[in-house]
């Protein structure tokens, strides 16, 4: 069946007109522009109305402020206002690469799907740091593999940093959910999201050649913060969804335990312990080297891996704790 599909691209922004402004030049050079942009602005202080100025003459744009709730909520006001069927979600903090548009239109001629996701990569001008912690978000050594990576639909789920889906996905499923699973306001609700999208039986799809350039969080602490959210809203989902928890989400807080203890028995009985920690490390650092071809970076790959692993284990095992002792805990 043809569809007759209007695209908008929806991306919330919060006191980063830098980054708005990297974003949307790299919109401006698609190969294909047959799509509109509707820029939420979420009640920052430092406003990008300027930066949306410089590109109206290149992009069909709209731009909305509005009182700060949140990218999940921006969301859903961006498609309530949105001209587009089918909406497309990007982060403030995203590039695209010249064909990403042309290659979601291609993919949606091949089979149409209701929501889709795609994944992200390290642009080669990154900064090492961020390098390091796209390598730490995406690699089989930590929990890369957790966050859905698998072009199996039933393991799949679309986040929020690079997907799109329907209006009537949107009408259907209310969009992104009001609620709040972690302290911060921009965790875990695109999980949830997925999940409802599958439970309405929805189709959905990994577009793998349709990927952005995600810079991420650029200093060591807020990357620890938001991992940490990651994994506590994990336990948040999993009341609302059952099948939101695998035995796989528990590796990071048993990974702790395991590092600890080794760390414990190498000084306290033998060197030998510090051995699967050693080795651990060697090929998160051998990986990375090979990957971007520098040795500095792969030894940096190895602090953020680590930050990775300890912040989701810590966040995830926390949010078990309160979910015990502190049952009917909100976050207002």
């Amino acid at each position: 069946m043809s569809r007759d599909l209007h695209y908008t691209f929806i991306i919330p922004v919060y006191n980063r007109p830098e980054e708005i402004d990297e974003l949307l030049r790299s919109m401006a050079s698609q190969t294909d522009l047959n799509f509109d942009v509707l820029v939420v602005e979420d009640g920052s202080a430092e406003k990008c109305d300027h930066i949306i100025r410089k590109y109206r003459g290149h992009l069909d744009i709209e731009y909305y402020y509005k009182e700060n709730t949140g990218p999940g909520k921006s969301r859903n006001y961006g498609f309530e206002r949105a001209r587009g069927n089918y909406c497309i979600f990007l982060d403030s903090d995203c590039i695209l690469p010249p064909q990403y548009f042309a290659s979601v239109k291609q993919n949606m001629a091949k089979g149409y799907v209701d929501a889709y996701g795609g994944p992200d990569r390290a642009h080669a001008d990154f900064t090492p740091l961020q390098k390091a912690i796209n390598y730490s978000m995406t690699s089989f050594f930590t929990t890369g593999g957790i966050r859905g990576g698998s072009e199996k639909v039933q393991k799949f789920n679309p986040r929020s940093f690079n997907m799109g889906f329907s209006r009537e996905v949107f009408e259907r499923t209310g969009g992104f959910p009001e609620i709040r699973f972690a302290k911060s306001k921009a965790a875990g609700e695109d999980l949830d999201l997925s999940y409802q999208i599958k439970k309405h039986g929805f189709k959905t799809a990994l577009f793998s050649d349709a990927y952005v350039y995600h810079k991420r969080r650029t200093n060591l602490r807020q990357f620890f913060r938001q991992v940490y959210s990651f994994g506590y809203s994990r336990i948040s989902i999993f009341k609302r969804h059952r099948e939101a928890l695998k035995w796989l989400h528990f590796v990071p807080a048993a990974f702790i335990l395991a590092s600890l203890a080794l760390l414990v028995l190498g000084f306290v009985k033998s060197p030998c312990f510090l051995i699967p920690l050693a080795l651990h490390m060697l090929l998160i650092a051998a990986d990375a080297s090979i990957k971007y071809r520098s040795l500095t970076l792969g030894l940096l790959a190895v602090l953020t891996s680590y930050i990775q692993l300890y912040a989701y284990g810590i966040g995830f095992t926390r949010s078990i704790f309160d979910s015990v002792f502190f049952p009917r805990k909100t976050f207002d």
